[in-house]
C-alpha cells in the first residue's frame, strides 16, 4: 500500500484542554510519522479559504470565532493509509457519537469542539498540506 500524507489541525479545545501531547502519541502509536508541524493562529483569510465549502452555512462565523480563539497546532502525518487510519482513530466528527478510545470519544466535547480537523480524502490532503504549509516545511 503506498504511503499518503494528510493534514491534522490540534484546534483550540486541544490545546485549552492540554491534550496534544496524547494525539499527537495515538497518531505515532498507530505508526504514523510525523512530517511537519508548527502552530500558528489563523487568519479569516486562511479560515475562508480552508471552510470555503461552509462559506453560506449560519454556523460559519461560530466556526472563526472558534478557529481564532488560540492557536492550532498543524501537523502533517504520513503512513500507509493514512487519510482514513487517521479518521478511523479519530472517530466521528460528533464527538459525542464517537466510542470511547477514539480520539473524539476521549477528548471532545462536540461536533466543533471535537480536537482536530483531518482532511477527508487523499486529493483534499494533498490541497490542505500545501495550504499550510510550504515545501521547505514537510520532511
Amino acid at each position: 500500500m503506498p504511503l499518503e500524507r494528510t493534514l491534522i489541525l490540534l484546534k483550540p479545545d486541544c490545546l485549552e484542554r492540554g491534550h496534544a501531547g496524547q494525539v499527537l502519541a495515538r497518531f505515532e502509536s498507530a505508526g504514523l510519522a510525523v512530517r511537519g508541524t508548527k502552530m500558528l493562529r489563523l487568519t479569516d483569510a486562511l479560515l475562508a479559504e480552508h471552510y470555503a465549502h461552509l462559506t453560506s452555512r449560519p454556523f460559519y462565523p461560530e466556526i472563526v470565532q472558534f478557529m481564532k480563539s488560540r492557536p492550532v497546532v498543524a501537523l502533517v502525518l504520513e503512513g500507509e493509509n493514512a487519510v482514513a487510519r487517521v479518521r478511523d482513530l479519530l472517530g466521528p466528527t460528533d464527538s459525542k457519537k464517537a466510542a470511547k478510545g477514539t480520539i473524539r470519544g476521549d477528548f471532545g466535547q462536540e461536533s466543533m469542539r471535537n480536537v482536530c480537523h483531518a482532511s477527508d480524502s487523499t486529493d483534499n490532503a494533498a490541497l490542505e498540506v500545501q495550504r499550510f504549509f510550504s515545501a521547505s516545511e514537510v520532511f
